[in-house]
């Protein structure tokens, strides 16, 4: 069976090296690495708030730690990322990934709040671009303008080596400029994944 993200890219998904196979392999996966966090003060309430519907986070850091791990459940790929501040708060974020069919993916950060993305991959890299934000009631999808929210999403894989890849994930508002970003360097255990 093929993951969410082998199944939306089709025949681009051979484009990738070893590590981003790997890190959107299929079957359990553990991850980790160190992520920066940074948003400007104005955004701290917007984001508290948020922070109770499950989405984004509501805390800055540099070099944090954190841990990810991944599973799927009938064609639903469940992600749980553990941060480690400092002072040893620890700060859980999950989602789910589904597939929005063709090259498309809706990441919900709970059962109703979701962002709908495009995927794509070339070279080393795999860009992700927002197209809407989704509320989902019952078995509809009601679509929220990116600009109505927190701007334009972009997200930016790219393996380093066999081992490691770089993530960028930037919030842009066309207002407001860079309201988030969180980036960051992980190790993925590739050993025994299914990588082709």
């Amino acid at each position: 069976m093929k993951s969410l993200v082998e199944n939306a890219l089709g025949d681009d998904w051979n484009k990738l090296p070893v590590a981003l196979k790997a890190h959107y392999g299929r079957g359990e996966l553990h991850e980790t690495g160190h992520m920066d966090i940074e948003y400007p003060w104005q955004m701290q309430v917007y984001l508290n708030v948020l922070r109770l519907f499950g989405a984004l986070l509501n805390r800055r850091g540099k070099k944090i730690p954190v841990t990810v791990d991944k599973y799927v459940i009938h064609q639903q790929q469940y992600w749980n990322r553990t941060f480690v501040f400092p002072d040893e708060r620890i700060i859980r974020f999950q989602s789910m990934l589904v597939s929005a069919g063709g090259n498309q993916l809706i990441e919900f950060v709970n059962s109703f709040l979701g962002l709908q993305m495009a995927v794509y991959a070339t070279d080393d890299t795999i860009r992700y671009v927002g197209i809407r934000y989704v509320i989902k009631i019952g078995k509809w999808l009601l679509p929220v303008p990116e600009s109505l929210v927190l701007g334009h999403t972009s997200i930016e894989e790219r393996a380093i080596d066999e081992y490691h890849f770089m993530m960028d994930f930037r919030l842009v508002h066309p207002l407001f400029g860079q309201l988030f970003r969180y980036s960051g360097v992980f190790k993925v255990d590739n050993g025994n994944l299914p990588v082709n």
